[in-house]
This record gives C-alpha cells, sequence and structure tokens, in this order.
C-alpha cells in the first residue's frame, strides 16, 4: 500500500489508489467486475444524488454489492460518516440505530423502503448507470467522523462506537505493512456490514490496490460451497471468525490461490486449526472495535499454542503500543495479570451520545496520550507476546460476536409476560460461550415460550437470544436482595465439535 497522503483520509487513500491503478480490479460481485476508476465513477453518481448537500450522518440498509461500497465510498467523500446495519436485524433495533443517531437519509435497496418508514431514503439498487465524467467535492478530513459501530451495550441499549478517518488509514497502513495486499490480492468480503471485521475486508483492500470479492448470502451458510467459491475467484485473502476457521478445518482443504487466513473477534484454538497449520499463513488477532478492528497480531502456524490449548493474541501492530494494568492504571509486570489497556493510533473518539459511564473506558492520561480501557483480563509474557485471558465485566462473545448479557435481560426483563429474568453466560465443554435465560413468568397460563422468543427476536438478533431458558418459581435472592447467582440452577452443555 502507497503511503496515506497528507489528507490521511479513507476517500482521499483510495481516489490515489484509484489514480494509480485506474484499471486494477476493484470490486467483484457475482457476473461484474468493477475497476478502481469504475468504482471511484459510482461513489461519485451516488453522491452526487444524495437529498442533503452537507449531510453529517448517512445510515447504510443495503444488501451487500458493489453499490454498497460505492455507498459508503459516496458518504465518506461527502465529508459524513455513515453508520451499517443489515437490512436483516430487527426493524426496531435498525429504528434505534438510526434514530440515536440521527441520521439525515439513509441509503437503502428498495426491497428493504418497508422497513425503514419515517425515514428520508435514497434509493440505490444494482446496476445503477455509472456516469463516467462527473465530479463531486471530496469534504472528508482526516479527523472527521467515518463512521459508527453499534455494538451491543452495558447500560441494556447498544452503543454506537465512533470511528474517525485517520483511524481507518492508521490501520490499512499497519494491515499492509504485516501482510502487504495490493494489486493481485483479493479479499474475501464474508462479514456483516456491522462487525468491524467488515472494515477489515473493505479498507484494507481498496486502501492498497487490492481487489474484493463479494460473497453471495446463498453461500455463506454452506462452508464447502464457500471453498468452492473461494478457488474459483482465486480468493487470496480470509479475514473471519474462528468458527469460520473451525469448518474449514473440519473439511481439511484448503484453496490453492489462498495465502492468508486471519482470525477475529473471539478466541482461537489449536483444534480448530490443526489440519490447516501446514497448509496456509494463519494469523490470531484481537482488538476492540473501539480502537479500530486491532491492535494486536499473532502469526500460528510457525509456533505453539499457550499450554491451555489457545494462541496468544500477540504484539501491538504498528502505530499501536499495548500495556497491561492494574485498577488504578498502574503498569503491572509482565506475567502478571491486568487489565488491557490500548494506546496509539487506532484509539477511537468515544462513544455517540450521553454515554458518560461508558466513556470513561477512555481516558486522557498526563502526558496527554489517550488510553482505552478494554475491560479483558490478560498477562504479556517476557518476550512481549500478549495473552488474553477473560472478560472482566458481564461481556461474552457468541459466534464471534459481542453480547453484553444486561443488554439480552433488558429486552426479556421488558416483555409484558417477564416478572424478573437474569441472563447468565456459561462455557460448554470446547470452551465456547452460551447464554441462559432464568425468569419468572407473570402467570403460568396461557405462557408461550415461543412468543416470548418472538417478543425478543423483534429487538435482538439470533445470536443474542438465550440458548437455554430457564422457568422459575420465584428468583432467587440474597440477603442484601440481589439476585443469588450461586442459587440458579446450572446448566451444563456439551458441544460434540
Amino acid at each position: 500500500m502507497k503511503e496515506a497522503t497528507s489528507r490521511n483520509t479513507i476517500y482521499d487513500t483510495f481516489a490515489q489508489q484509484a489514480k494509480l491503478h485506474p484499471n486494477a480490479t476493484a470490486i467483484v460481485d457475482g457476473d461484474r467486475t468493477l475497476t478502481y476508476a469504475d468504482l471511484d465513477a459510482l461513489a461519485t453518481t451516488i453522491a452526487l444524488k444524495m437529498p442533503v448537500g452537507h449531510p453529517r450522518m448517512v445510515g447504510i440498509v443495503m444488501d451487500h454489492s458493489a453499490e454498497m461500497i460505492g455507498s459508503i465510498l459516496a458518504v465518506l467523500k461527502s465529508g459524513a460518516a455513515y453508520v451499517p446495519i443489515e437490512p436483516s436485524m430487527p426493524k426496531e433495533r435498525i429504528h434505534f440505530v438510526m434514530t440515536e443517531t440521527g441520521v439525515d437519509f439513509i441509503i437503502t435497496n428498495h426491497r428493504h423502503r418497508r422497513k425503514l418508514k419515517g425515514f428520508a431514503l435514497l434509493e440505490i439498487n444494482r446496476d445503477l448507470p455509472i456516469a463516467y465524467g462527473m465530479t463531486s467535492e471530496d469534504r472528508s478530513t482526516p479527523d472527521g467522523l467515518a463512521y459508527v459501530l453499534y455494538t451491543s451495550g452495558s447500560t441494556g441499549l447498544p452503543k454506537g462506537v465512533m470511528i474517525a478517518n485517520r483511524n481507518v488509514t492508521h490501520y490499512a497502513r499497519a494491515f499492509s505493512r504485516e501482510f502487504h495486499p495490493g494489486v493481485g490480492d483479493l479479499m474475501l468480503q464474508y462479514s456483516v456490514c456491522s462487525f468491524d471485521i467488515f472494515v477489515e475486508e473493505v479498507f484494507t483492500t481498496l486502501l492498497s490496490g487490492a481487489a474484493l470479492v463479494i460473497v453471495p448470502e446463498s453461500v455463506k451458510e454452506d462452508t464447502k460451497a464457500l471453498l468452492r467459491f473461494v478457488e474459483r475467484n482465486k480468493v487470496t485473502i480470509i479475514s473471519g471468525f474462528p468458527y469460520l476457521l473451525l469448518d474449514i478445518n473440519k473439511i481439511g482443504r484448503v484453496p490453492g490461490s489462498l495465502r492468508l487466513l486471519i482470525s477475529g473477534g473471539d478466541v482461537l484454538r489449536a483444534r480448530y486449526i490443526d489440519r490447516l497449520v501446514p497448509k496456509v499463513m494463519i494469523y490470531n488477532t484481537y482488538g476492540p472495535s473501539e480502537t479500530t478492528v486491532c491492535c494486536s497480531y499473532y502469526r500460528c502456524d510457525n509456533a505453539e499454542p499457550s499450554p491451555d490449548g489457545t494462541y496468544p493474541i500477540g504484539k501491538a501492530i504498528e502505530g499501536c503500543h499495548v500495556e497491561i494494568r492494574d485498577e488504578n492504571l498502574q503498569p503491572v509486570p509482565d506475567g502478571h495479570e491486568g487489565e488491557i489497556c490500548i494506546l496509539g493510533d487506532g484509539v477511537g473518539m468515544g462513544y455517540l451520545g450521553d454515554r458518560k459511564v461508558e466513556n470513561q473506558a477512555f481516558v486522557t492520561l498526563e502526558d496527554g496520550r489517550r488510553l482505552y480501557r478494554s475491560g479483558d483480563i490478560g498477562i504479556m509474557c517476557s518476550d512481549g507476546v500478549l495473552l488474553f485471558l477473560h472478560r472482566k465485566d458481564t461481556q461474552v462473545m457468541i459466534l464471534g460476536k459481542r453480547v453484553e448479557t444486561c443488554e439480552v435481560e433488558n429486552v426479556l426483563c421488558g416483555c409484558p409476560e417477564v416478572e424478573a429474568a437474569v441472563v447468565k453466560p456459561g462455557t460448554d465443554n470446547a470452551g465456547l460461550s452460551f447464554l441462559t435465560a432464568y425468569f419468572v413468568p407473570r402467570s403460568i397460563k396461557g405462557f408461550s415460550l415461543s412468543n416470548l422468543k418472538r417478543k425478543m427476536a423483534r429487538f435482538l438478533p439470533p445470536y443474542m437470544i438465550p440458548e437455554f431458558f430457564v422457568r422459575l418459581k420465584a428468583m432467587p435472592l440474597t440477603v442484601n436482595g440481589k439476585v443469588n447467582s450461586q442459587a440458579l440452577p446450572k446448566i451444563h452443555k456439551r458441544n460434540t465439535l
């Protein structure tokens, strides 16, 4: 990747690549291939259609396609931030996100319009004619907000993480220094848009001259079909959750074109990749969304896992600094447990809105540096390699996605047929997290668990719906009036993977 220009913005860096490699492939989308010149012109075409001249925030609720990527670039070029969420998410969740961010309008496809009533819309559909030769002003700035990603919130509501242009260009440079993407590389676009693996897929690719290959939805659920797709399209890089690597590992075959597998979003276990290690370069990565995708890398295919069978999360990437500190933010010696704290160019702008409690995770040190308290407990080894141990709060990872149990609990307790409820995380014999809901119904008569789950699904995506529901006559309490977790029935789940 060529060094970012002095403007240090996402769109400007992309535009430089379009000038350097106008005829290089930028996107493969089904039977369509768009060059960098095509994609730049598409972004400009969409920017010129925007109903607001100088938008501040723009929602993205679209099917994955070249038009979706062009829309994101158009928003960034306009100087605004994009707010992405999958059309498949519950309507109430989409409306919450778009209302809290106060989007000026939402870019969407025709088939999703009815889900977005009440918002100003810009409809962009597949095969939108590209108006070549048109121009629009690039209003992006390095410190300008680039996107808001919503993650599960500790207050019981999802929270929006704000990331600036300069944060993303920093990460693209760090990724480039480690993995060297460029013209001829093809990155799989597999992730949902509301998770930061999507940010890695899209921007490390388009800011380096490589190409993005968009996976059809029909292929995502079948790993064998996915590998055939990868082979057919000569994909060279895949970034995904450990469970995707696990599925590939069970098949045991690596497409010949693939040179790099990146795992992120959850713990990577040695048995997830034991059949892949001899065949392809594999990295384990770590980093909260608040610090722009990743802050540390660890190469696995030429190293041994930790004694517990997991891989370390490695060393800080270029432009980042990772430290282990205690509750008072004092450094702890190597080999001792503490909170993983992240400094450097990836630390984002904080949380959107009135999030005073949660924004305390962002700390300005006496020397002026900004630090993010991850809430993760880890150890720094004497060789500088970082080990992740566990969360210090109620946050868990379900299918590679961050979940605050209190958010799930908040929705469950909001259902009229529930008198009281708590949601607790558990771990199966394979080390994977799951949720159990303990609840006391208002009345046994007429109670339906399927109806309760259906109501929860109006607000929560499927991975946030507890796997187990335990009905109680009364909630066990301590003498202080708090829920007695020790008295709750224990759920033991066996994973046969």
